[in-house]
């Protein structure tokens, strides 16, 4: 075993000591040839902006991005197969009704990059963290720590005890985007000690937020059943595995002293589909200062998203397309400032 081997797989001990590190279980469904395919029935235990209209916040304002899979808002908006959406989610929160994957940009890896790094640093295709990873450390997560705040990527059916960087179950490193950035893997290394720690298995939420230890930024992706990529039993609709999955884990979130003080869950999908559809897809906010019941016709894309963690979390400067003059931040789906 090489030097640096032992290196990294010391740190990791280190971080287990220190309680950093906790084993959890995968969500589990039915095995079949091409892996897991069922899904699972919950993985937690228990007038319009010009873009100036929402002032830097506090780092103890938590951020949930929330990330589902490949429909336009059409699929959801008053469907039968998505109650918990539209009674209770339209109800509590504001949405957005024009939000669109960037112009032409598909398949999902490149809209998970956007919404790191304020652009798809031209990646085009689903090829991988080994071929399509980033050297760049201009992106989202590392500003975030640079600026002494933290961050989690909430991932289902990790162990938790590498970092992710190959599919397993239904996990696909596609819609982890930290993980195609080599200062989050050191060099793609398995054992990089700084993915391992903020790359954790979704299982682990439940107990942060009881804890109240969420991070500031915190970015949450079912497994490719319940972020609707898949058809999977018992439902067999992806619209109804995205309903049901969000009716069984958002509360938990909503209830918690994190949403309380402040805290912003966004709901939003990668792309529209079938491509070439850029959408509109789904956006949707939640806070105690978010707009009940509210819509607006407000051009958005990921570039908003990415410019309104920013502003919330008081980063700069604006990465990329987010500090665009064309780009318009989230402001109007809130009353004020969580």
């Amino acid at each position: 075993m090489s030097i640096g081997r032992l290196a990294s797989l010391a740190a990791v001990a280190s971080l287990a000591t220190a309680g950093v590190l906790t084993p959890a279980c995968s969500s589990k469904g039915t095995t079949g040839a091409g892996g897991t395919t069922g899904a699972s029935t919950g993985s937690m235990s228990t007038s319009a902006s010009t873009g100036t209209g929402i002032m830097p916040g506090s780092a103890k304002t938590p951020i949930f991005l929330i990330l589902m899979e490949n429909h336009d808002w059409s699929a959801f908006k008053g469907s039968a197969s998505a109650p918990y959406i539209n009674n209770t989610l339209l109800k509590t929160g504001a949405h957005a009704e024009q939000y669109f994957n960037p112009p032409g940009l598909h398949p999902s890896e490149p809209n998970y990059i956007y919404l790191e790094a304020g652009d798809n640093l031209g990646i085009t295709a689903d090829l991988g963290v080994s071929i399509n990873h980033q050297s760049t450390t201009d992106h989202l997560v590392t500003q975030i720590e640079t600026a002494k705040l933290s961050w989690r990527s909430y991932q289902e059916d990790i162990s938790g005890m590498d970092c992710p960087m190959d599919a397993v179950n239904k996990y696909a490193p596609r819609h982890d985007p930290m993980v195609f950035f080599d200062d989050v893997t050191n060099m793609m290394d398995p054992m990089a000690p700084r993915c391992i720690q903020h790359i954790r298995p979704y299982t682990e939420l439940a107990a942060d937020l009881t804890n109240d230890t969420v991070a500031d930024y915190n970015f949450l992706t079912p497994n490719l059943c319940n972020d609707g990529h898949d058809s999977c039993a018992p439902q067999n609709d992806p619209v109804k595995q995205i309903d049901d999955w969000l009716s069984m884990n958002v509360p938990a979130i909503l209830a918690s002293k994190a949403y309380a003080r402040g805290g912003v869950v966004m709901i939003t999908w990668d792309e529209g589909d079938p491509a070439p559809s850029d959408g509109p897809i789904g956006f949707i906010a939640l806070s105690n200062s978010a707009k009940p019941g509210y819509s607006n016709m407000v051009h958005y894309t990921h570039a908003s998203t990415v410019k309104t963690v920013q502003e919330f979390l008081n980063l700069t400067p604006l990465l990329r397309h987010a500090g665009d003059a064309t780009t318009t931040d989230l402001a109007d789906l809130f009353t004020k400032l969580p």
